[in-house]
């Protein structure tokens, strides 16, 4: 049995951190769900930009909608729209079984709403109705302004992956929304026991900001060391939140807890493991999603153990250091949101100039 199915065996979830239409007509998808317990998958323009134009299989969705005088944004979420509601079927089994707590797939709204609470809201509401399927999640950034669509989105009964969170404390800000979203579910005598939502913390990229930093004031101790310290310290809060007297409440009424979310979990300096921020952050009421080759390595050599609540006490101590040394971590994250924004805007405008060549040349 793949190493990956015994993960689930500690309460975590893996999904995949990348999505085309050749992962389903090939039946990848489906095997890795059989063998590998797979139970979700993430994806984002940068995914669905390298889907576009690495092949031809959206040439015929493009000149079809181009052919209904589609815009290039409404042409992408046309075809993204029909790829989630497949991918949400072959997953519905899981979602079943897991009883309405696994088997999503989630899509995300335009990264040039991340500053524009109506705005994400409106298309939030869109792309629900869109993929009309009870097993999606609509992708919110974790902005300043994002935090109220949150809010909206779940009183609406909106499933929400919150996404591009890095700090800590923007991480509990999260949290109150999708509680009160909940609660003003319930003043409206709606159900709460059907709405989702996960937290997804990016990793990786913590590290690869603040490495040199560290290494310039001699800390090398806590080189690659603070990405997961903050994990452990919001895994922390985390329970807090979401086993707190103010939850349980809701919780007997059937609220579901919103799970943490590890992303950006490939390792990007090679002299790490590769499994770096998997095998470290292992532990029940999480998901890890994970990109392709990052699956491949630890079902080659990962190992499964329960060590997410392991050496708190040392990760309050990394994230003190930090603080002792002149290094605001809050200031860190800030900016790796705004460069995540951004990064995402790019790859989300790669995307639609590739849907734009494409119709051009369709034309000629």
């Amino acid at each position: 049995m793949s190493n990956l199915k015994n993960i689930h065996d500690l309460g975590q979830s893996i999904w995949l951190d990348s999505f085309d239409r050749k992962l389903m007509n090939s039946g990848k998808l489906q095997k890795m769900i059989d063998e590998d317990g797979l139970s979700g998958i993430t994806s984002n323009p940068s995914i669905f930009e390298k889907a576009v134009t690495s092949s031809s299989d959206y040439d015929a969705d493009i000149k079809k909608l181009s052919g209904e005088d589609k815009s290039n944004e409404e042409i992408f979420f046309g075809f993204a729209a029909k790829d989630i509601s497949r991918a949400t079927d072959i997953l519905k089994p899981v979602y079943d079984e897991a009883k309405g707590t696994d088997g999503f797939v989630s899509l995300e709204v335009s990264p040039h709403l991340a500053n524009d609470t109506e705005g994400t809201i409106k298309q939030a509401r869109e792309l629900w109705k869109s993929v009309d399927r009870k097993n999606v999640m609509i992708k919110i950034p974790g902005t300043k302004e994002g935090l109220p669509a949150i809010k909206k989105c779940i009183s609406e009964g909106i499933n929400v992956n919150v996404t591009l969170l890095f700090g800590i404390p923007r991480y509990l800000e999260v949290t109150e929304a999708y509680i009160s979203g909940l609660e003003d579910r319930l003043k409206n005598n709606q159900p709460i026991d059907n709405v989702s939502s996960v937290a997804s913390f990016f990793l990786s990229r913590i590290d690869v900001m603040l490495n040199p930093v560290l290494k310039d004031k001699k800390l090398d101790n806590l080189v690659g060391e603070v990405a997961i310290a903050s994990a452990k310290v919001a895994y922390e809060n985390f329970k807090e939140v979401f086993f707190s007297d103010r939850f349980r409440n809701l919780e007997k009424l059937g609220a579901q807890k919103q799970k943490v979310l590890w992303a950006s979990t490939s390792t990007k300096d090679p002299s790490f493991s590769d499994v770096k921020y998997v095998e470290a952050l292992i532990g029940p009421d999480t998901i890890n999603t994970l990109p392709m080759e990052t699956i491949d390595a630890f079902r080659d050599h990962g190992k499964v153990q329960d060590h997410l609540e392991n050496n708190l006490l040392k990760a309050r101590k990394v994230l003190e250091q930090l603080k002792e040394n002149d290094i605001d971590i809050d200031e860190v994250t800030q900016k790796l949101e705004e460069e995540g924004v951004e990064k995402f805007n790019k790859a989300y405008d790669s995307l639609l100039k590739a849907i734009e060549s494409k119709r051009t040349k369709q034309m000629a």
